[in-house]
């Protein structure tokens, strides 16, 4: 599914735009904002935040999901004394 480029805005006129950046970055989703005519920024809704940044599940659920588990790799460590090092 292929999203829309966001709204570019220049650093001036995000600047002088403000309030209505925002309003756009909620109703209509992300904004960016370009500096010297590249992406610098995206403005982005809290709620939009939220949903990309919520965590999904815990770290044993991630390892439980892997598709490593059950593949027979083996993941012990040896057990070799340290190595000496000249410092």
């Amino acid at each position: 599914m292929n999203r829309p480029e966001p709204k570019s805005w220049t650093v001036a006129n995000a600047k002088a735009h403000f309030s209505e950046l925002i309003d756009k970055a909620k109703a209509e989703g992300p904004q960016m904002v370009t500096r010297n005519g590249r992406p610098a920024a995206v403005l982005v809704s809290v709620e939009e935040w939220e949903r990309k940044t919520a965590r999904k599940g815990t770290l044993t659920e991630f390892f439980q999901n892997s598709p490593l588990r059950g593949s027979g790799i083996d993941l012990t460590r040896e057990d070799h004394p340290p190595r000496d090092l000249d410092l």
